[in-house]
């Protein structure tokens, strides 16, 4: 049968890519509520420094535990979706995939491939994956071909394509809905992941598969008097790390968002929401750590080494990084 030898999670999105010595100009040109710091230059490259630190380890476990597959859960941004329709969750089963064949302007940093790149996924851990998961209650949605080629897979897998591996390592992209609501509740999520394993323990063969959730912590990127709720980010890695997936998905549904706070109001349809009301929880890019909720479910039990939490005022963003490899 096949062998679960990790999970690893971690954080994707503008500052995960941006240069530290941008970071600041980022945090001038963002409507952040007034309290949030404006921190210098030099305060800035030393984080994103700590960013592309937590990347490096996360890499060189994933290099030592050799696995031959990873199940990467990261969330859609009308990237394959849109309000037409937009599943819950969606596998992609296809033979490969390719990043957004857009070039971007200006500098990066960290590790990152040709637009247009071609990544291998894995069709028949996907299929049996798919199938998995319908026999134990779950109906997503599936992919034969990328949905919309010239903007190819979610950034958030591309993400994790390109900083955990060499980019040959097959990937099985689970693609879930966590920014439109309604979105799946941290439960659900747990369930998801809880499904996810029992299929991975039943997969035959010798096959060495890891799971990787992409996204988060804390963000609401380009609303209004944004802000940072470390406490928040901070009870879910408690939670990570003893390997209570539960309590983390019981934690975060149990957010209420404050009826003055902008950064969350999604209740009127725009670009970036639908205006249908959405499960209890943190709204917008903060519901990413529901892939890292599905990622641990899949360990459920099992303590996680938090790697590191970078408190990245620039977006505002709680940048997090943590792996589980004794299983």
């Amino acid at each position: 049968m096949a062998k679960l030898v990790g999970t690893f999670f971690h954080s994707h999105g503008g500052t995960t890519s941006m240069p530290g010595e941008l970071w600041r100009e980022r945090r001038l040109t963002r409507p952040i509520r007034k309290d949030t710091p404006i921190e210098d230059d030099e305060t800035n490259i030393k984080k994103a420094n700590r960013v592309h630190e937590g990347f490096r380890i996360l890499r060189e476990r994933v290099a030592a535990l050799k696995p031959d597959v990873l199940i990467c859960f990261s969330d859609d941004q009308l990237e394959c979706f849109d309000f037409n329709n937009y599943p819950a969750f969606a596998i992609y089963l296809g033979e490969t995939f390719r990043k957004d064949s857009k070039i971007v302007k200006g500098p990066l940093a960290g590790r990152h491939v040709e637009p247009g790149f071609t990544f291998k996924g894995h069709p028949e851990l996907a299929s049996a994956l798919l199938t998995g998961v319908m026999d134990r209650g779950f109906d997503p949605a599936f992919c034969l071909d990328m949905p919309k080629p010239d903007k190819g897979l979610p950034s958030g897998v591309i993400r994790t394509a390109e900083e955990l591996t060499e980019f040959d390592i097959p990937i099985v992209p689970v693609m879930m809905n966590l920014y439109f609501a309604p979105q799946p509740t941290g439960k659900r999520c747990y369930q998801f992941g809880k499904a996810v394993r029992e299929v991975i323990d039943s997969f035959p063969g010798d096959l060495r598969v890891g799971v990787v959730g992409s996204g988060g912590l804390w963000h609401t990127p380009g609303m209004p008097e944004a802000w940072l709720n470390t406490e928040f980010d901070l009870r879910i890695l408690d939670h990570l790390s003893r390997g209570d997936a539960r309590g983390m998905a019981e934690y975060f549904d149990s957010y209420v968002i404050p009826p003055d706070d902008p950064s969350q109001d999604t209740s009127k349809r725009s670009k970036m929401a639908t205006g249908i009301p959405q499960p209890g929880g943190p709204a917008l890019g903060s519901r990413e750590t529901c892939a890292w909720i599905s990622a641990a479910a899949v360990s459920d039990g099992c303590p996680t080494t938090v790697v590191d939490y970078i408190d990245t005022w620039a977006s505002p963003v709680g940048n997090a990084f943590a792996y589980c490899d004794k299983l």
